[in-house]
């Protein structure tokens, strides 16, 4: 199955953007935002205490959080920045997961003083966490990595047994004993087993391991298991041959095992909870850039105003971003082109030898399926500066949801650096 990849603005709406905000910038799609949100908590409602803890790292923004926050979500934070803006925005006590690793303890504090539920990599964090806030929390998480390789029968497999996340079953089981024995009384499992899945199987399968480490840690420690995080690792298709997910079956699934497996345990009040992120904003977000150069050599090359400091995926995994020409969506693709950005480094590319229509100089390209780990992993290299982040709300208006970096934003940090004074005013 091929899926037609059209982006969510017009050339015209694009256009008008453009006059007021320089490319390149982010462009976020509200009404895309909302339906998906929706659709997932449709998909989950047969579990009653069902939550989605949005992964802020995927798109760190806190007009996106507060239009999740409207369905119900919660926010699944890694750093102090991100217990900081989920704070901001209004979220709080368990309506806040901290999943982090190698955990400083002023992080543990802080998460603590919020109230959030704190989910444990490593069994030698119980003694982190008790020096950094005095105590253990009566709600409590832990990782779990089953090691080896995971594989599916569609053959996507991913490598547990190389991840720095989570505790073996052994160390989990002594985790949960030493952690009841502490006065923790209601406790969750985490587990991450793959990335980017663009299969219907996965959430399933990952829900049966984790269902069955349920039910044997409940008999050997007897603690109340009282949710189970099923992370993240929905994937989205980022190349038009690739068949979406679709998350009510994905729903199903899931419900299917958790009948089989937790309910006959005496197990069926357990919760659900998730943390997507490429899931819920990866489509909903493109990097908008503009052609500035073209260059014939040994390929042809369209040079354009973004580079890998606004968009790094393609530069650092060689990851597929497919690129709509904006007002040659109908031409034919009969030009072969690498799109590169002005970075210093040879890898700087949106595309290695990709067919596309006759590029223009001042044509705008779309760059789909930015809307998550784009703009969060953006960087300075060469001084480059960050992009802008917009809106596009359900009525056609736009909104600018981040500004653009500046060379003063850029120098500020020269802390008492008298010769830059002239660029910080």
């Amino acid at each position: 199955m091929t899926v037609e990849k059209r982006p969510f603005v017009t050339k015209a709406q694009l256009d008008e953007i453009a006059k007021t905000h320089p490319t390149p910038f982010y462009l976020y799609d509200e009404r895309g935002i909302r339906e998906n949100a929706k659709k997932l908590k449709q998909a989950f409602s047969w579990n009653m205490g069902y939550k989605e803890y949005f992964a802020v790292k995927a798109t760190p923004n806190p007009y996106i959080l507060q239009i999740l926050k409207e369905y119900g979500c919660g926010t699944d934070c890694s750093s102090a920045t991100e217990l900081m803006m989920s704070d901001a925005v209004g979220f709080s006590g368990h309506d806040i997961m901290f999943s982090s690793n190698d955990t400083p303890p002023e992080e543990f504090a802080l998460a603590d003083r919020l109230g959030a539920i704190i989910n444990l990599d490593d069994i030698t964090h119980i003694e982190s966490l008790e020096q950094a806030i005095g105590h253990i929390p009566e709600t409590i998480s832990c990782r779990f990595n089953p090691g080896g390789v995971f594989t599916l029968s569609n053959g996507i497999m991913d490598n547990p047994g190389d991840a720095k996340y989570g505790m073996t079953e052994a160390q989990m089981v002594e985790a949960f004993t030493i952690l009841a024995a502490k006065g923790a009384k209601e406790f969750g499992i985490h587990a991450f087993l793959a990335s980017n899945t663009v299969t219907n199987e996965y959430y399933p399968e990952l829900a049966r391991v984790l269902f069955s480490l349920a039910v044997r840690l409940h008999e050997k420690t007897g603690v109340h298991i009282k949710f189970i995080n099923l992370s993240g690792g929905i994937g989205i298709p980022y190349r038009p041959d690739q068949e979406p997910n679709d998350i009510l079956v994905i729903g199903e699934g899931v419900r299917r095992v958790y009948e089989e497996i937790l309910v006959p345990a005496g197990m069926g009040d357990v919760a659900l909870c998730t943390e997507l992120g490429r899931f819920m904003l990866g489509p909903y977000g493109v990097l908008v850039t503009k052609a500035i150069h073209e260059k014939h050599t040994y390929k042809e090359y369209i040079g354009v105003d973004a580079c890998a400091v606004n968009l790094m995926r393609p530069a650092m995994y060689g990851a597929y971003h497919h690129i709509t020409v904006m007002g040659k969506e109908d031409a034919p693709c009969d030009h072969k082109y690498d799109v590169t950005g002005s970075l210093c480094e040879n890898n700087d590319k949106f595309a290695v030898d990709r067919m596309l229509p006759k590029i223009d100089m001042g044509d705008l390209l779309v760059i789909h399926d930015a809307g998550a780990h784009g703009f969060a992993m953006g960087y300075n290299y060469n001084g480059k500066l960050k992009s802008a982040e917009l809106l596009l709300r359900e009525d056609g208006s736009v909104q600018k949801i981040r500004r653009a970096e500046t060379a003063k934003d850029y120098f500020a940090t020269l802390d008492g650096c008298g010769m830059m004074q002239k660029y910080l005013k």
